[in-house]
This record gives C-alpha cells, structure tokens and sequence, in this order.
C-alpha cells in the first residue's frame, strides 16, 4: 500500500514514517500543502493522510480538490480540533475518516487497514486482494490464478499490486515507475516494458486470456473482465 503524508509537523512525520515503515507500508511525504495536492492529484497513491493546518493550503481545502478531481482515494484527516463541528467540517470536505492529535499509534494503523478494507476493489479482507481469478495474500506473499499458485519476485509482486488496485484504469509507464522503483532516477521507463512481459509470461494460465492489456501511447490496463 503506497501512503501520500501531507503533515509540517517533521517530528511527527519522522515518527509516522518509522511505523508505517516498520508495518510495510510504502510512504511519500510532503511538508507543503500545495504541493501535497499536486501530488496527491497524480492518482499514485492508495491512501492520502493529510494535516488540517498546513502552509501553503489547509486540509479541508486538499479535500475539496481531489474530490473535484473525481479521485476515489481514501482520505484520513490529522487536527487537533476535536470539537464536532470541526470534526463535521473535515467530514464534509471530502475526508473519510478523522483522528485527533495527539494520537496513539496503534489507532493510525486500524484506521488505514479499515480505510484500505473500506476501498480495495474486491479484497476479501486487508489480507487479500481479489480480481477475477486473481488472488493476492498480502500476508504471506503468494499468488494464485484460478488453482495455478505463481511465484513472483518483490518487483513483479509490486507491480501487480498496484495493476490490482486500479483495476480498468490506464497506468502510464512513468506511475508505474514511480510506484513500483520509488523514484528511483536510474531506471528507465523502458524496464517497465520488461517487467509487464514477465508478469503476462507468468499470469498464462490454460483457458485464461492476458489480464493486462497495452494501452498504446498510454501505458497499460488491468483488464478485470480477462483477469
């Protein structure tokens, strides 16, 4: 699961950064609320956990923009306003769960497994990503394909990862670099071309069609009636 932080509060973020971390989590972190919400925008990310008050732009006003942008990404905000109008108010633009500062730890990761369960296009549960006869188990890493278990490496494994959680969506060569390299300026968006080859060579099953399809001049497709 790829988290965006928009938080000022670099103490924090540091202490966020090391649980989620340590929980598996991928985190991308942004101290401005400008440009937090450009790059919340770019649609790469699973959950956006977002502060109230930030330079730049606040929370609420974050909210309102990716959900004008029609993004479905679920939305947690961060305040140290408990009162229940303010907690209304941070509902209202668009949040989908709210915690108060300060905060223990162990309820930040309950309300992002039950945000991940709340909007995982088919997961079973926050153990399993389901589409079609696609089953992922976050759990123990493993694969399988109707009755067909497939082994993966950890760069195939996060590559399918995020072609299951945006299913019937185009994904350019260059979010798919970035989410599953991380940002990584020494990889070319040619090894993207790579990597979908090796996954369709392993996802060929018998009486199954190829699941990802190439979008040309665009990327490539989930395809969740061929999955």
């Amino acid at each position: 699961m790829k988290i965006l932080l928009i938080e000022d509060d670099k103490r924090l973020t540091r202490l966020i950064k090391s649980v989620l971390e340590e929980e598996k989590y991928s985190l991308d972190l942004q101290y401005d609320g400008e440009l937090g919400l450009e790059l919340a925008l770019r649609g790469l990310h699973d959950l956006v956990i977002v502060d109230w008050m930030l330079p730049g732009r606040d929370g609420p006003s974050i909210c309102r923009k990716i959900r004008a942008a029609k993004l479905t990404v679920p939305i947690l905000l961060l305040t140290a306003r408990g009162q229940v109008e303010d907690r209304v108010a941070g509902l209202e633009s668009g949040a989908d769960d709210y915690l108060v500062k300060p905060f223990d730890f162990d309820e930040l990761i309950a309300r992002i497994r039950a945000l991940s369960r709340r909007y995982t296009p088919g997961a079973v549960d926050s153990d399993e990503l389901r589409i079609g006869s696609i089953v992922m188990d976050l759990n123990a890493h493993t694969l399988r394909r109707a009755e067909s278990a497939i082994e993966l490496t950890k760069r195939e494994w996060d590559m399918l990862e995020f072609f299951v959680r945006h299913p019937n969506k185009t994904l350019s060569r260059m979010e798919i670099l970035d989410y599953v390299w991380s940002y990584d300026t020494q990889v070319k968006p040619e090894l993207v071309d790579v990597y979908v080859s090796y996954l369709r060579q392993k996802l060929t099953i018998t009486g199954k069609k190829d699941p990802i399809q190439t979008v040309r001049g665009f990327g490539y497709l989930m395809d969740e009636k061929n999955a």
